[in-house]
């Protein structure tokens, strides 16, 4: 979450800049099965998918065709996924948060971003929640797995507890976590971007351990995901993407190799007053350095996912926060490997730090983004 860019941040010299991811299965085979939870009871109510396999009416919806339809690892060939990170509404759902949302900027999200630790506790600890399989229907999910218990429902202050990437890959939470999400996604069926701790080269300094460990545990998660059938998952791998004082060296140490990653995702804002700094980055320049690094120093094939992105508002010139999202349409179509964006839509702590766009010109800007054809692509229904 965009808490541990505020970790990074913090710890920086105040004059540091950052340099800165259906129809049915034999009419697939070429893009891969969508498939998804059905409606056990036929009365549109949704229930939480089991861990005994697909359901044999989990089939609906054409899968998209022609020039523009997304290929069997989510990539759309005629523009990019928008998407966002949408917290839970005040009265403890997601459905209405994200409705809620995509009213005020008048469309749907083609990509829906949510997070889980591993504690197994309803919504937070457990994959797949019933609002995220119901929002699914007609978006993409982006499902982030932390190796953490949260400390905190939906980690509303940033506490947590280590499980460590060493036990992971030993397969110390196979039976009573590792397997249980595995075999829920295989559930639900339909095709989801899934990310094992995101922005992690900020994770080492949080105590969860070495980049050797990490490599090591986000392969057994591929490695047991595949043993147990599960082949509805584009793998992401997500980095928070700030560069110098040594983190290229690690964000490279990291990296579990081109067999194990489908997409790249990078984590990028423009802070401005937040934290202490000064530096205005327009879209271009909080983007561009790290999608040009990951293209250079980790894979030049890989699609790139803008896992978190946003800017707080200039308070002496509002409209600047306005003009930061109008220019996405433009600024992207020179990013030809940017193939979905994900705004995070939550304040972070700190002062000034206010991410959000849900109102004013920064709500303007981004509602004129969303608009735009080319983040109007063929979503794959259920």
């Amino acid at each position: 979450m965009t808490g541990r860019h505020a970790l990074l941040r913090s710890r920086r010299p105040r004059a540091y800049s950052a340099l800165m991811l259906l129809g049915v299965a034999a009419l697939l085979a070429g893009l891969g099965v969508w498939l998804a939870q059905p409606d056990a009871n036929g009365d549109g109510k949704h229930t939480v998918p089991s861990a005994k396999g697909l359901p044999k009416n989990a089939a609906s919806g054409q899968v998209p065709t022609g020039r523009c339809a997304p290929s069997a690892k989510l990539v759309p060939a005629c523009g990019a996924w928008w998407g966002a990170y949408v917290p839970y509404a005040a009265d403890g759902s997601l459905k209405d948060a994200v409705h809620g949302f995509e009213s005020k900027i008048g469309r749907k999200l083609d990509l829906l971003y949510t997070y889980h630790d591993m504690s197994g506790k309803e919504l937070d600890g457990q994959l797949l929640t019933p609002d995220e399989q119901e929002l699914g229907k007609d978006r993409l999910l982006m499902l982030a797995w932390e190796s953490t218990v949260w400390r905190e429902p939906h980690h509303a202050n940033y506490t947590e507890d280590q499980l460590g990437w060493k036990d992971v890959a030993a397969g110390k939470y196979d039976a009573s976590i590792i397997d249980k999400g595995a075999e829920r996604i295989k559930a639900y069926g339909k095709r989801v971007f899934f990310s094992f701790d995101q922005e992690v080269d900020a994770r080492i300094k949080e105590g969860a351990g070495t980049p050797a460990e990490y490599v090591a545990a986000y392969r057994h998660i591929h490695d047991r995901f595949k043993q147990l059938g599960v082949t509805n998952v584009v793998w992401v791998w997500t980095v928070s993407g700030y560069l110098g004082q040594g983190n290229d060296k690690t964000i490279k140490s990291l990296y579990p190799g081109d067999d194990y990653v489908d997409w790249l995702g990078m984590d990028q804002y423009n802070y401005f007053a937040c934290h202490n700094t000064t530096d205005w980055k327009n879209f271009d320049r909080s983007q561009r350095p790290t999608y040009d690094w990951l293209k250079s120093e980790i894979s030049s094939s890989k699609p790139i996912m803008f896992a978190e992105f946003a800017t707080v508002p200039d308070p002496a010139d509002p409209t600047r926060q306005r003009d930061w999202y109008a220019q996405i349409p433009s600024t992207v179509r020179t990013l030809p490997d940017a193939k979905a964006l994900v705004m995070w839509n939550r304040s972070v702590p700190g002062k000034a730090c206010d991410l959000t766009v849900n109102s004013g010109e920064g709500l303007a800007g981004y509602k004129q983004a969303g608009k735009d054809g080319y983040f109007n692509q063929p979503v794959p229904p259920r």
